[in-house]
């Protein structure tokens, strides 16, 4: 990282964090050069360490343990995330690579639009930091059951093995939409979007 580090014991004021990663002013420009996101599946920096970052389950970034209160730097530095082989999560820029950490998933998809209904229907969720994401073949959706509470976990894939978790107050909104189906010999509850049926729980077993 550039910029200020704070003295020993000295926390950062809230919102801020050093100058930014080495190279992150070049990804943003790669990014803008394409019209997307920077190509970070092309870079190979060597790897510089751990970076005292984390993003927590409700889609919050800290550093040092204080929240990042400037969401555009929030948006930067997501477009430079990477998961990579090793089920590790990296900051990638042209010149450096950093490991943080992940509470669960990265993202946190917070609105939903419908379109289309049945098995026509096609779902676009949008991520606490903007991104958009059409759940079909390409951007599965799937559900993890807790055993002990019953509660389901859903996710939807945005990118390059990066998730997002999906609130509970659009997954009220995703159920609404359930209908049941045959898949693989068994009735299941499930979604429809993008031409792809996504079980949730066997029918039998619903529990919400």
């Amino acid at each position: 990282m550039t910029g200020k580090t704070p003295a020993k014991g000295e926390k950062p004021a809230s919102g801020s964090v050093p100058g930014g990663l080495k190279g992150l002013a070049a990804a943003e420009e790669a990014g803008k050069k394409v019209k997307g996101l920077p190509p970070v599946h092309l870079w190979n920096p060597e790897f510089c360490g751990d970076l005292d970052m984390r993003i927590a389950r409700d889609g919050t970034w800290f550093y040092m343990g204080t929240p990042i209160g400037r969401e555009r730097l929030v948006r930067l530095f997501s477009t430079v995330l990477r998961h990579d082989e090793d089920g590790k999560y990296y900051l990638v820029t042209p010149v450096e690579k950093v490991g943080i950490q992940v509470e669960d998933a990265p993202f946190v998809a917070v609105a939903m639009k419908v379109e289309g209904a049945g098995r026509d229907q096609v779902l676009t969720f949008t991520t606490n930091v903007g991104d958009e994401t059409l759940a079909g073949p390409d951007h599965p959706m799937r559900f993890e059951i807790d055993k002990e509470t019953g509660e389901p976990a859903p996710y939807v894939h945005v990118r390059a093995r990066l998730e997002a978790l999906i609130n509970r107050a659009v997954f009220y909104d995703l159920v609404e939409l359930g209908v049941e189906e045959e898949h693989e010999g068994e009735t299941w509850f499930g979604i429809w979007s993008g031409g792809v049926f996504f079980p949730v729980t066997p029918a039998e077993e619903m529990a919400f």
